[in-house]
Formats: C-alpha cells, structure tokens, sequence
C-alpha cells in the first residue's frame, strides 16, 4: 500500500465531520488531514491547499471539495499519487443554478442560513430513510459553524468554475470516482460518464446514499477509498 499523505477537501458548507469515519478509519495506515476551502474562487482555494500540503500527496475531494480537488490535478498533476472524486460535477455553473444562487446569497445574510441550506441540499436528494434527519441536522450544524461569510464565498466560488473535463480527460492519475445513488445534484449518470471519459477511473455507486453519501453511508465511502488506496498505482 501507498503511504502518501491522505489530504480530504470537504464538500459545499462542511467541515471535516463530513469525513469523520474515513478519516478515523484510514489514519492509522497514514498521514490524514482534512484541509479547510479558504477564498473566493476555485483557483485561490486550490492554491491554498497546494500552498498547504506536502510535495506529494492522495486526494478525496467531496461536491465543492472535488471541484477544488481537480483544480489542484490541473495545476499540479506530478504532485497529485491518486484521485477520488465523491458526488462532484466537472461542468461550469448552468445560468439556471447562478439565477438561484444570488437570493440565497441574500437570504444568507439576514440571517436565513439553515433555510438556504435546505434548499441547497434538499431533503430529495438524500436517502429516505431514518438517517435522512439525522444528515440534515448535521448539515445546519456545519453549515452554521462555517457561517453565512463562508456560505457567500463558497457560493460565488462555484458560480465561477471552469470546466474541468479537459483536465480529466487528460489525466494519467487513477481516480475513483463514487455517487450515492439518490444524489440529484451530481447524479451517478454524471460519475458514469466522467469514468468513461478519464483514462484511468473506476466508478463505485453507493447504494442507500444520496448527495452526503460520506455522512449517509460512510462504512461503504471508506470502504471504497481503502480499495483505491490498496489498489497499485500506474507506471509513469
């Protein structure tokens, strides 16, 4: 097994708790951090984490934290061992999503976050199920201890990516790529194709998750990252 350090990027309004089985699980094989996505844009959170991390390094990027994940792949690919990509999108923002964003930009800031929040991640793109509640509440949480500053940047963040499938489509990383099967915000047929697209990609869809599936099913996200990780990396 590969003993790089393990850097995970969480996704949209969470913080390491997103990662909390993963990380309990995998740092006793290795060096795991949980980076914190600072700035305005994707390119400046993806230089902060370059600017933070080790010469060289696996990657586990989640939602905004994949978006960020595969700029730090563009920028510095001889740095990046391995990939893995959890409920993401490689496409820019639509003009649909955009319009929806700045209301809740407004909303955010008088004191509307958790409303905003569950429109942002909507009950629907969950797994139904007892544990649903339990995912949500634990959203508002991380959601509020980020706050509405973060919610604006990250926001703005994601109206402004670039398109990325250049990046994958030329990539000599190995990458897993995984979906929770209810996710309607990255839904698996996307993970499908970015699977087909990228030269060295294996897909894992997870049953019984939806867009969280780190906090919805987290014995099988780890699971699925210690097979990428066990896995032998490719000859240059």
């Amino acid at each position: 097994m590969q003993d790089d350090p393990l850097i995970f990027l969480p996704g949209f309004m969470c913080d390491a708790r997103l990662f909390w089985h993963p990380v309990q699980e995998l740092s006793a094989d290795r060096s795991v951090t949980v980076a914190r996505l600072r700035g305005t844009t994707i390119e400046e959170m993806a230089a902060r984490v370059l600017a933070e991390a080790p010469p060289r390094f696996a990657l586990v990027g989640h939602w905004l934290g994949g978006v960020v994940a595969m700029d730090v792949l563009r920028r510095a690919p001889e740095r990046v061992s391995q990939i893995a990509l959890i409920d993401i999108s490689s496409l820019p923002e639509t003009p649909q999503m955009a319009g929806k964003r700045e209301p809740r930009i407004v909303r955010a800031r008088t004191g509307r976050l958790d409303e905003v929040m569950l429109e942002e991640i909507p009950a629907e793109a969950l797994a139904p199920g007892e544990t649903r509640p339990h995912v949500q509440a634990l959203l508002l949480e991380m959601a509020a201890a980020l706050g509405p500053d973060t919610f604006i940047e990250q926001s703005r963040a994601l109206m402004r990516r670039p398109d990325f499938q250049r990046t994958l489509r030329s990539t000599r990383t190995r990458a897993m790529l995984m979906c929770g099967e209810y996710d309607q915000i990255c839904p698996p047929r996307r993970h499908e194709f970015l699977a087909e697209l990228m030269p060295h990609a294996t897909y894992r869809l997870i049953l019984g998750a939806g867009h969280l599936s780190p906090l919805e099913q987290p014995e099988k996200i780890t699971q699925g990252l210690r097979d990428w990780l066990d896995a032998p990396l490719l000859l240059a």
